[in-house]
């Protein structure tokens, strides 16, 4: 346990770029997951259309996806002789935000539909009755869910957070380049160098809980506005 917190004060430079990639993917990946899984649990509450309840359902189920199924499935995309494997992005960064989004999208979205739904039909009238542009019945339709929708961000940013199957079917683990703390933990211990994955661990979670606290108090200071 001391030689595990003697390495963070150390300052170790392959710690933090680990550190550093961890952060940068897991944002990413969040927040592209949050900028479309946001907008379509909107419109499967509010629009009707051909397919809609399927797309829910998968969604739902989707939430249970297992991480090595989404890893599988990207890789089989971005390989060589795969439909983006031009792009070459196999055992790189962007394979990773992908992956994590594959395995953040669907809670997303739940989570942002089940907040839209619990708006209540007199909110919804009373919203209309102020005849508010389209752009603005969406903003206070945000309003009502921001609750939810706070939780459902979390929920994502956790899901990245903790996964690491499809983070090292896709990207490797290769050191300095798609190497994060999940899939280094994974290594140090199979190394049996218990210290480090401790040291590794300590990061990741201090990582979650800053986050969290943040998207937390975003959450509260929206409500209460």
């Amino acid at each position: 346990m001391i030689e595990a917190f003697q390495m963070i004060i150390s300052g170790n430079q392959e710690i933090f770029q680990i550190t550093w990639l961890t952060i940068q993917v897991c944002l990413l990946s969040t927040f592209i997951s949050t900028i479309i899984g946001v907008p379509l649990g909107m419109t499967f509450t509010f629009t009707s259309f051909r397919g809609r309840k399927l797309l829910i359902l998968l969604s739902h189920a989707g939430m249970g996806l297992p991480p090595v199924v989404a890893g599988l499935w990207v890789t089989i995309f971005l390989w060589r002789s795969g439909p983006l494997g031009e792009l070459q992005w196999l055992f790189t960064p962007y394979a990773i935000v992908i992956a994590q989004i594959v395995v953040s999208l669907p809670i997303i979205i739940s989570l942002s539909y089940s907040a839209f739904k619990k708006i209540d039909e007199g909110t919804r009238l009373q919203i209309k009755a102020l005849a508010p542009t389209k752009m603005q019945h969406i903003l206070l339709l945000f309003k009502q869910a921001q609750f939810g929708i706070w939780a459902a961000i979390m929920a994502g940013l956790g899901r990245v957070l903790a996964e690491v199957g499809a983070a090292m079917m896709v990207g490797g683990n290769l050191k300095g380049e798609t190497r994060i703390l999940t899939t280094a933990m994974v290594m140090e211990v199979s190394r049996g160098n218990f210290e480090i994955a401790i040291a590794l661990s300590f990061i990741l979670m201090t990582i979650a809980l800053i986050l969290t606290f943040i998207l937390l108090k975003f959450q509260q200071r929206d409500v209460t506005v």
